[in-house]
């Protein structure tokens, strides 16, 4: 294999659903499943949270999104499918995504509530995307 290829066999509107899962999964997970605690560990408020910049929180994160989602197609290549994708994307949230976040962790001394929220959405995101570009050629 090699990055023509690759590139060749990149669907790009796989690449922006996988990005937009990111943000389906993101809403679920801090609003309904973990939004109060990831609000307390963080000390938000509703008010400090509505005075964000949310076009660029929104915009920036969206635009790191298609970066990863393409980054991971890339990184799967054209032999992929759901199951290689899903397990290459759920490998690459824990072991380089959780490790790299859990380092920042330490020494921010943050705790350990916000870690495995933070890291358990990336690891569930990057499995969805994963998937999302595995089956979707």
């Amino acid at each position: 294999m090699n990055v023509q290829q690759s590139i060749e066999s990149i669907h790009y509107l796989a690449v922006i659903v996988s990005a937009l899962s990111a943000f389906v999964v993101g809403g679920i997970w801090y609003s309904v499943l973990f939004g109060r605690v990831w609000m307390k560990e963080n000390g938000f408020d509703e008010e400090s949270l509505k005075k964000g910049n949310m076009g660029l929180i929104f915009g920036g994160g969206f635009i790191a999104s298609l970066i990863i989602s393409f980054t991971l197609v890339l990184f799967l290549g054209p032999e992929r499918n759901g199951l290689i994708g899903a397990t290459a994307g759920f490998m690459a949230g824990l072991f380089w995504v959780v490790a790299a976040m859990g380092i920042t962790y330490l020494f921010e001394r943050k705790s350990v509530k916000l870690f495995l929220i933070n890291s358990g959405y990336h690891v569930t995101t990057f499995t969805i995307m994963g998937w999302i570009l595995g089956v979707w050629k």
